[in-house]
């Protein structure tokens, strides 16, 4: 229970160290509101034409009595209707994190050199392009992943009390572990930790993760929240990646307990 109050207290550190820097949160919203609107574009044009395509897809269905042929029709647009929308959950965070990688790079940073006792950050030393096509790479291998929990849930869902139930319930914390990875990933990603690796420190304190991506599933269910939790959410998944890795954490900010060093002593 201990790992579960400082997951979660890593995610209000990060909101609190964006709300203190104006300059970093600023630039870090671009990603997620361009996301927004791609993400917005293709619900509503999937709203728009979702039926259509049903019914292109479903040719064998033109000849069934009324009623059964526009309610079968009705019941697969909704289906794919909350498949994409758990997809757009799912993928949101991993998309951001892409378009937004030199923003979000740069903030978390900013956080380890904040936050560390000798103000220093570890650097990757690798070319933007490497960077992006790791970043790409690692979040289809997360996203396969997530895919497979997402079906198998939905699947559940059809079971009576329990898919109204449990099954909602253990999204979210499902939703919270890939959410955590692939936050955490821009500074483990940093430091040279492979995805494999990744995996196994989440798994190796998995209430500290749900602490931490729980509550943030359930936040991000709201698209326009999860823009503006953005920032503060990498922020707080780089006060994460370090607790996982066992780095010393200093409490304050750069702003109001600066470093000391020889070119400003």
């Amino acid at each position: 229970m201990r790992d579960l109050g400082a997951g979660f207290g890593h995610l209000l550190k990060g909101q609190r160290w964006v709300a203190r820097h104006g300059r970093s949160y600023g630039f870090g919203l671009l990603p997620g509101l361009i996301t927004l609107v791609l993400y917005a574009a293709a619900l509503v044009a999937l709203a728009l034409w979702g039926t259509d395509f049903t019914a292109w897809a479903t040719p064998f269905a033109d000849d069934w009595a009324s009623p059964w042929g526009g309610l079968f029709r009705g019941f697969l647009t909704a289906v794919l209707f909350a498949l994409a929308l758990l997809l757009a959950v799912l993928t949101f965070t991993a998309v951001t994190l892409l378009v937004g990688q030199p923003f979000y790079e740069n903030l978390s940073e900013r956080v380890d050199r904040d936050v560390s006792p000798d103000g220093t950050a570890p650097e990757s030393h690798l070319p933007l392009w490497r960077e992006l096509w790791i970043s790409a790479r690692d979040s289809l291998r997360v996203l396969v992943r997530a895919a497979v929990w997402g079906v198998l849930l939905f699947a559940l869902g059809f079971v009576p009390v329990v898919g109204q139930t449990v099954v909602p319930v253990l999204g979210f914390f499902v939703t919270g572990f890939f959410l955590t990875e692939e936050l955490a990933s821009v500074a483990l990603q940093r430091r040279g930790v492979e995805l494999r690796e990744r995996l196994a420190l989440l798994r190796s304190r998995r209430t500290l993760v749900w602490g931490f991506g729980t509550p943030l599933a359930v936040a991000f269910v709201v698209p326009f929240v999860a823009v503006f939790l953005m920032p503060g959410a990498v922020a707080g998944a780089t006060l994460l990646a370090r607790d996982l890795l066992g780095e010393e954490i200093r409490e304050g900010d750069d702003e109001e307990n600066p470093q000391v060093t020889p070119e400003t002593a």
